[in-house]
């Protein structure tokens, strides 16, 4: 399964949104949250509930 570009979680199968850019990176959204977020150019490890802010501030992964 990826991850999510944005916040890192991971991206269920037949969910989300891949995005390929003309320089041949692929982009992976969990859902269209992270898809805005991401074009306003937001990084996910300022953003408090993203995986990615978690694991950078030492603090509990969320369960699943």
């Amino acid at each position: 399964m990826p991850k999510c570009t944005f916040c890192s979680s991971k991206v269920k199968e037949n969910r989300g949104k891949a995005f390929v850019r003309t320089d041949n990176i692929v982009l992976y959204f969990c859902g269209s949250k992270c898809e805005r977020n991401f074009r306003l150019g937001r990084t996910g490890k300022r953003i408090k509930w993203t995986e990615s802010y978690r694991k950078a501030a030492g603090k509990k992964e969320k369960a699943e």
